[in-house]
């Protein structure tokens, strides 16, 4: 990527102040989603795209592309026998809207940490066919335990929570009820078993290093008979919200409407690099260098911590860190205009912080370069 050297005029209120190039990262996003795109993978696309882009997804080259997103994820979460992955259009956030209608046969667990983990529970409580779900709240930077709860058939749990830089290990409260997972921003930097799930669910923006508008599910046979009992019932189901309608279209590598094609393109790039490099636990160790190095870093410094203080519970993909005495505004500002973007804290966050990816795609040798931005810039505020 190249640098932009630009400078924020003095009206923005952002001081002026040059970071020398020999400490810049290669590459200057770091943004927690959308994600970096590799480079190599933007390449692979534009050669692909008189072949690709712009073609039927109902015809061979779309399909396979579909079929090699799914077995590389299969492949990249070492699924077990009967687990299927399924995908459509919408995101995490119409995923949410569709588990609603499909995986939720009355009532719900949720554990809420954050503002993602949160918007969850807000649509089941508002849903009129489902009860009021049951809702375990935490304070941010920490995360609740499930609970196994007899009234419940499905339990709702973050892998990480994107807006606060909390991570949990995924273990069934019970062998009773659905787990479904909400993987946006853990699935492929973070390791997991997924015998301890039935829907673990993402949009690849994060780790998949690829856009946004896909969901992908990966649905355990237990969850598949609960998508197909529902719609067998009378429950009546939006069509594009239909989870009985995407596995049957995804049986077929195709989905129920028009995909987004470079999206599904890019996910297909990143996943099948990090499958030849290792798989998840390449990745997976990728993320803890990267986050040996920011949260060491933020620990030798006066005017920094991690947000999240219990070590166990901080995220290896997605590190938050409290500022004291500095602006960590001034900080994003300064190293925006130099190059080095989407460093701020989450909006509805409201703390003095900076949210930083750490996702397989960014190497651990930038994450230290911003590291040492940051000092400069702190150096010279």
């Amino acid at each position: 990527m190249s640098i932009v050297w630009g400078l924020v005029s003095s009206a923005t209120q952002t001081p002026v102040i040059t970071i020398p190039p020999d400490l810049l990262p290669e590459d200057g996003r770091f943004g927690s989603g959308p994600s970096r795109v590799r480079t190599e993978a933007v390449a692979a696309l534009a050669e692909a795209a008189d072949d690709f882009l712009g073609t039927s997804h109902r015809k061979a080259t779309v399909k396979d592309m579909v079929r090699r997103l799914r077995s590389g994820i299969a492949e990249l979460f070492c699924l077990p026998d009967g687990y299927e992955v399924v995908l459509g259009n919408g995101g995490t956030t119409g995923f949410w809207d569709a588990a609603i209608f499909n995986l939720i046969e009355a009532r719900s667990q949720h554990l809420s940490f954050g503002a993602f983990s949160s918007k969850f529970a807000t649509g089941v409580a508002a849903a009129p066919h489902l009860q009021d779900p049951v809702i375990i709240s935490s304070e941010f930077g920490t995360h609740p335990e499930a609970v196994a709860d007899p009234t419940v058939d499905a339990y709702a749990l973050t892998h990480n929570e994107t807006s606060t830089g909390v991570s949990m290990e995924l273990r069934r409260p019970s062998t009773d009820g659905l787990v479904l997972v909400d993987a946006t921003s853990g699935a492929g930097g973070l390791r997991f078993d997924p015998a301890e799930t039935d829907v673990y669910y993402l949009a690849p923006q994060k780790c998949l290093a690829a856009d946004g508008g896909l969901w992908l599910a990966c649905c355990s046979p237990a969850a598949v008979e609960r998508i197909e009992q529902i719609a067998a019932g009378d429950r009546w189901i939006p069509p594009f919200l239909n989870l009985s309608i995407a596995l049957k279209s995804s049986r077929k590598d195709e989905t129920y409407n028009t995909p987004a094609l470079a999206t599904a393109f890019l996910a297909v790039h990143q996943v099948e690099w990090i499958n030849h490099n290792g798989g998840l636990e390449w990745a997976a160790s990728r993320c803890d260098q990267s986050a040996d190095i920011i949260y060491t870093w933020a620990e030798g410094r006066s005017f920094t911590t991690p947000f999240v203080t219990d070590p166990a519970m901080r995220s290896h993909v997605v590190a938050t860190i409290d500022f004291d005495g500095v602006s960590a505004d001034e900080v994003a500002g300064v190293l925006r205009a130099n190059g080095v973007v989407d460093v701020e804290s989450y909006r509805a966050l409201g703390r003095n912080q900076l949210r930083v990816a750490l996702f397989p795609a960014i190497p651990p040798s930038d994450i230290a370069a911003l590291c040492a931005c940051i000092d400069h810039v702190v150096e010279h505020l």
